[in-house]
């Protein structure tokens, strides 16, 4: 089975639908994991990618988006 590795992380769900979109369409395969709490609204929402494709996506990430 594939490893998974976390390449982002945010408290916002449409800045982790931002990042699996930008790299889908990049022809890679992310997957966005829920970690924030329902009922106290807090923790964040994390992009995991296979291992082989942490280093595409991470660069992808570093000169593709910005959220500033």
């Amino acid at each position: 089975m594939s490893q998974w590795k976390v390449v982002f992380k945010s408290g916002e769900s449409y800045q982790a639908e931002i990042v699996k979109d930008v790299l889908e369409d990049h022809g890679l395969h992310p997957v966005i994991v829920n970690k924030k709490d329902s009922s106290y609204h807090f923790g964040y929402f994390e992009v995991h990618v296979e291992t082989h494709e942490v280093l595409d996506s991470m660069q992808l990430i570093k000169n593709e988006i910005n959220f500033e």
